[in-house]
């Protein structure tokens, strides 16, 4: 890239071309109050005006976000006109915000608030009319408050840039403006998938996920047994609330607070996700050997689910009937764990510990129920625990390292620790495939050809003792598109694709801790873009420490079989841990 000279505060800089004033000044040292700390394409319409600087060469103040800097050009960002015309800005945003801070779901993590002290704005400046507030409550996963909302455009970028979707977008026109589905409908009377990745990059309390702590503190005080299970990706982000770098895996301290909360049992998904590899390599094999519907695609993520049912109906006889892996250990939990305890199912409250917030509406479905019983009855998000731990007082960082409980489901392989990373669902059931073809266990365990933790499409072409196995991998539904249009044009030459709903995995999922490097601890220049990659570290090197790292290895997942199932694809694993899907109507 070629460099360019420019002068910030008039000292002399070398910058790349191309850059943004925003950009340029923070490479140069320089951070321009914004709200712009998010910035992958996800908030580029200048349109809230808080980065104000003065340019040459430009006609009055320019928002520094999108403008170019240019050779020559002069930067001030501390002159008297700036500084007052950013405190405005942002007092302007305020004159039609919900000020109601101290009941914020966002609060402590309020970008807004975070500027409003960095500009010194003042409440109150510009005190006037408030627009129509419209509060959307209706979708099992997601919130939507006007109230709050500053029409910054970062959740309209995001839906379409790691969907295509277009979900949201702005309704009405001037002081009636908002940001909605189309004809401010409910999240509940469109085709959103329930990602959550708008919450993600939400700089205030406009989008929040739909709590479930409400119905884990009932559950407590109607004295069932509570029982939780945690997913992969919760220990490799949960961390991030308590002062811990990105990628710190807090496994067994999650475990301590978890029990310190009062949870009967503690379990960790990562059974469930072996569980769920032993049905999905057997359904594979039987597609492959049999005839079936192919290419096979996983169905792990109920964002991806929701994504097919909406628009590609006809091509949902290619997803496997596998529940996910925490329903499934749901079913076994009121299933086999209640029989050897001896516990009505009526009686046990299986809470799930997810970095998703299209859990809450998957747990939700008809089919997801055994006897009339859900297999899930409450799941919250990563942040919501971290709300649970914080609100009960347990100083986290001091907890000691505890294991997960031993009976009947505490064992997990390394296979299941990585589902959390895209790509990581397909490694796991080719460990299991590449047994079950070869009769051995292949001496390098890690498909390498199948890791990343980038958006988009990898393949690979496997030659597993004689039969070639394709794979196609794929995460965000702008991706996964490709993949769908070539199974429909008849073009696909894939076997068994992988498709995550959220970009990088569940890594990266709606319920996750937020990624602003203004609220971060051990802040670096990289984090943004690195975060991803970090926390898929933490469940690969969780994987590589664990003893057993297949699932047909895990000596509880055996016992299970050999004393409940029977074998895999059962009738009676079929009834407990296979389920259906059906296009939406209205929608495909």
């Amino acid at each position: 890239m070629a460099k360019i000279n420019i002068k910030i505060e008039g000292i002399p800089y070398e910058v790349e071309e191309g850059m943004t004033i925003l950009e340029a000044a923070k490479s140069c040292g320089y951070e321009i109050p914004s709200l712009c700390t998010f910035n992958h394409g996800e908030c580029n319409l200048g349109s809230c005006r808080v980065c104000l600087v003065e340019a040459t060469g430009a006609r009055g103040l320019v928002a520094s976000c999108v403008y170019p800097v240019s050779e020559g050009m002069e930067v001030r960002i501390s002159s008297p006109a700036a500084v007052e015309a950013r405190r405005e800005s942002v007092e302007l945003l305020l004159s039609n915000h919900n000020k109601n801070c101290q009941q914020c779901e966002k609060n402590e993590y309020c970008e807004l608030l975070h500027v409003a002290k960095l500009t010194g704005a003042r409440d109150d400046a510009f005190a006037g009319m408030h627009s129509k507030t419209y509060v959307d409550r209706l979708a099992p996963g997601l919130v939507r408050d006007t109230s709050k909302c500053i029409l910054c455009g970062r959740c309209v970028a995001r839906c379409q840039n790691a969907h295509g979707l277009g979900i949201l977008g702005f309704e009405n026109r001037g002081f009636n403006t908002v940001v909605s589905p189309a004809e401010n409908r409910s999240f509940a009377d469109s085709p959103c998938i329930q990602c959550g990745q708008c919450v993600n990059v939400c700089p205030t309390g406009a989008l929040m996920e739909h709590s479930e702590i409400d119905l884990v503190d009932e559950a407590f005080r109607s004295g069932k047994h509570v029982i939780v299970q945690a997913a992969p990706a919760v220990r490799a982000a949960l961390g991030e609330e308590f002062g811990y770098p990105i990628g710190t895996p807090v496994t067994g301290k999650m475990i301590a607070a978890l029990r310190r909360l009062g949870f009967e049992k503690v379990y960790d998904v990562n059974f469930g996700a072996d569980l769920t590899i032993m049905e999905e390599g057997h359904e594979l094999l039987s597609r492959m050997q049999n005839g079936g519907v192919l290419p096979m695609i996983t169905s792990c993520s109920p964002g991806w689910v929701n994504y097919a049912e909406y628009n590609y109906g006809d091509l949902l006889p290619h997803l496997s009937s596998c529940k996910s892996p925490h329903e499934m250990q749901g079913a076994i939990i009121k299933s086999y764990w209640a029989e050897q305890k001896g516990i009505d199912p009526k009686d046990i409250f299986v809470v799930s510990v997810m970095p998703c917030v299209a859990k809450k509406f998957e747990r939700q479905r008809e089919q997801l129920q055994v006897n009339g019983l859900p297999d899930v009855d409450a799941v919250i998000t990563t942040r919501e625990l971290a709300k649970m731990i914080k609100r009960s007082g347990i100083m986290f960082t001091r907890l000691p390292d505890e294991d997960w409980d031993q009976d009947i489901m505490g064992d997990y392989s390394g296979a299941g620790v990585i589902f959390g990373v895209t790509g990581g669902v397909m490694e796991a059931a080719l460990r299991t495939v590449y047994f079950k073809l070869t009769g051995q266990e292949k001496a390098d365990i890690i498909f390498e050809e199948v890791r990343g933790h980038d958006a988009g499409i990898r393949e690979a072409s496997l030659d597993i003792n004689g039969t070639t196995v394709n794979v196609a991998i794929a995460s965000g539904m702008k991706s996964a598109k490709v993949l769908l249009d070539e199974i429909r044009d008849g073009k696909s030459k894939y076997q068994f694709i992988e498709i995550m709903g959220c970009p990088g995995g569940c890594i990266n999922g709606g319920g996750q801790p937020y990624v602003r490097p203004c609220f971060l601890p051990n802040e670096d220049d990289d984090i943004i873009d690195t975060y991803k990659e970090k926390r898929a570290k933490a469940l690969y090197s969780e994987d590589e420490r664990q003893t057993v790292r297949q699932s047909h290895n895990n000596p509880q997942i055996v016992e299970l079989y050999d004393k409940f199932l029977g074998a895999p694809n059962t009738h009676k694993a079929h009834k407990l841990l296979h389920t259906s899907y059906a296009p939406r109507e209205g929608f495909n």
